[in-house]
């Protein structure tokens, strides 16, 4: 008989169970092998649209779109929007295309990072092996914490989605199985609200018919040379051998060859590298001139200093990013004597770059990031930055600690009357 239970009061069910028979929830479920299962992916469901719909119930039933004005694109739509066709990464104007009603919101990114502190907060409470790979979503091994929580890892990831909705009124799903590939696949299975669980014996029947795209890290030319070579879909990939995969695309083929067949290696890292904090703005309409890009810029120095603050992070290199009204992209770089978490610092160096740019070239999108990261510890040494200004900023992150980011506005970040 196959182990199973019910998501709503965690009591065990029976195999013929329609219904919970202590709470009556229909949210039953059951797999061979449940109680063995402890490498889990979470994932958040249309994380930014569900906290926007949380806050303004008004929003409710309506189709919600996370995003920026019509140049922008969509970070986020709601399960409702998503009838229409609207997805992540589409192009705002496409998006109020499909769907004209759509109700757009802004983003607000700090009260999404404070949301997302939490779930991962509560994440910590279930293991100690928590790798994030976004603000939204996480993968856990929770093997050897039966003991710890009373109860199989799937009952207790069971237990934290109920907790997630109760405290903090949002949803997750839930992907279960032996491996980090496997259980993010399952996670996509059973959305919004979901618990999908993906054995290791069940992958190959069920990657088969898959696009052989369905494994991450395929694109669109590596599509293109596996059909060159007659490998379509996943199943065509696991009637080739290992070393023959190998021998063709080196590395890559072995990584497919194993995959495919559902097997993967990968250990849940806790300390998984952040490798680069930035921010980019893509703007209503293209801009050349140098003063309006030069606020734009100030803003996202801020916003990427204060994400470095809270990592406790700091950064060597500041990158620009440029895209041009044709979409050509440009990328600038500086490599600072010493790594740096100061919006001032930060500002002084990509200014310098942006000012090399801006020679009348409309740019419709602006964008600044800091790599090279280091601990805090490293950063803005006082012999070699000016101490006053680093003190006056960190005065500043006080006081807007304190009393909200709006308490303390920066003169450069103030709109000039002549500027768009």
């Amino acid at each position: 008989m196959k182990p199973g239970f019910c998501r709503d009061c965690l009591a065990d069910c029976t195999l013929q169970a329609i219904r919970c028979q202590k709470c009556g929830s229909p949210r039953l479920i059951r797999h061979d092998e449940l109680a063995t299962l402890s490498i889990a992916h979470v994932d958040c469901d249309a994380f930014y649209a569900t906290i926007e719909k949380r806050d303004d119930p008004t929003l409710a039933a309506e189709p919600v779109v996370v995003g920026g004005g019509r140049r922008g694109v969509v970070a986020a739509a709601c399960y409702v929007a998503r009838t229409y066709g609207i997805r992540s990464a589409m192009p705002m104007y496409e998006a109020l295309q499909r769907c004209p009603h759509a109700k757009v919101v802004r983003p607000n990114m700090e009260k999404y990072s404070k949301v997302g502190r939490e779930v991962r907060r509560m994440m910590f409470d279930l293991t100690p092996l928590v790798e994030p790979l976004s603000i939204d979503e996480a993968f856990l091994d929770l093997a050897g914490t039966e003991r710890v929580h009373g109860m199989w890892p799937a009952k207790a990831l069971a237990r934290f989605a109920g907790a997630v909705e109760k405290e903090l009124r949002i949803t997750v799903s839930i992907g279960l199985s032996c491996n980090k590939f496997l259980a993010k696949v399952a996670s996509d299975l059973d959305k919004p609200r979901g618990f999908a669980v993906l054995s290791g014996a069940e992958a190959p029947a069920f990657l088969a018919p898959k696009p052989a795209s369905f494994i991450f890290g395929v694109g669109k030319a590596s599509m293109a040379r596996l059909a060159r070579d007659g490998l379509h879909r996943i199943a065509d990939l696991q009637r080739v051998s290992e070393i023959e995969l190998a021998r063709r695309y080196g590395e890559e083929g072995r990584r497919l060859a194993r995959l495919a067949r559902g097997i993967d290696d990968r250990t849940v890292s806790a300390d998984r590298e952040i490798k680069s904090v930035s921010s980019e703005t893509t703007f209503e309409r293209d801009l050349s001139d140098f003063r309006a890009l030069e606020r734009i810029l100030w803003n996202q120095t801020e916003e990427v200093s204060a994400r470095l603050k809270a990592k406790e992070l700091a950064g060597a290199t500041v990158t620009l990013k440029l895209k041009t009204a044709d979409f050509k992209i440009r990328t600038r770089a500086r490599s600072m004597e010493t790594p740096t978490q100061l919006a001032g610092r930060i500002f002084a160096a990509s200014r310098d770059l942006l000012k090399r740019e801006a020679n009348g070239t409309r740019f419709r999108l602006l964008g600044v990031g800091v790599s090279a990261l280091v601990a805090a510890q490293e950063a803005d040494p006082v012999d070699l930055v000016d101490g006053r200004a680093a003190e006056a900023e960190h005065a500043v992150d006080r006081v807007r600690a304190r009393f909200g980011d709006d308490a303390v506005i920066r003169g450069l970040a103030l709109k000039r009357p002549e500027e768009p």
